[in-house]
C-alpha cells in the first residue's frame, strides 16, 4: 500500500515546526536535510553515517571535495511504502550546491530511505531512517 502525503512546511525555509515523530514521512525528510547540512558542514563522516552501506567512505568523500554547500529543498508529495518488515521512504528534492571554483550545480531527483519497523526485537538503529539510494541529474539553473 502506498501512502501518498503532502506535508505543509511550517516555514519558508521548509523548517518543522515540531520534532517528527521517528517512523513517519517527517523524519524521513528531516533525514535527508540533515544529511545536507553535514555536507554543508563538511561532516562527511555524519554524512555518510546517514547512508545505508554500499560506498567506502574515501570515494564518497571525494565526491564532495569540490562542495562548498549544498542546499536541499524536498518536494512533496513524499511517499512511504511498507513491506516485509520495514518502510521505505521516496523524498523527492531539488538541491543547489556551490562549488569552490564558484560555479553553481542544480540537481532534481529523489532519496529512497529505509528503515525497520517497530517490531518485537528491532534495534533503536534498525529504526532509524537511512538513505539506500539516491536518483539525481544535473538540471540548469532554473530546471
Amino acid at each position: 500500500m502506498t501512502l501518498l502525503v503532502a506535508l505543509a512546511l511550517a516555514s519558508a525555509d521548509g523548517a518543522l515546526s515540531r520534532s517528527p515523530r521517528a517512523g513517519s514521512v517527517e523524519a524521513a525528510v528531516q533525514v535527508v536535510r540533515d544529511y545536507y547540512a553535514a555536507v554543508s558542514r563538511r561532516d562527511y563522516r555524519g554524512a555518510y553515517a546517514i547512508w545505508h552501506g554500499r560506498q567506502d567512505y574515501s570515494h564518497f568523500r571525494r565526491g564532495y571535495a569540490q562542495t562548498v554547500r549544498a542546499d536541499v529543498r524536498p518536494l512533496p508529495p513524499f511517499r512511504i511504502e511498507g513491506a516485509a518488515g520495514s518502510a521505505y521512504a521516496d523524498v523527492r528534492v531539488r538541491v543547489d550546491a556551490s562549488l569552490r571554483s564558484g560555479k553553481r550545480q542544480h540537481f532534481v531527483g529523489n532519496y529512497v530511505l529505509r528503515r525497520v519497523n517497530d517490531i518485537p526485537g528491532s534495534t533503536a538503529a534498525q529504526r532509524q531512517w537511512r538513505i539506500i539510494d539516491a536518483h539525481l541529474r544535473k538540471v540548469p539553473a532554473g530546471g
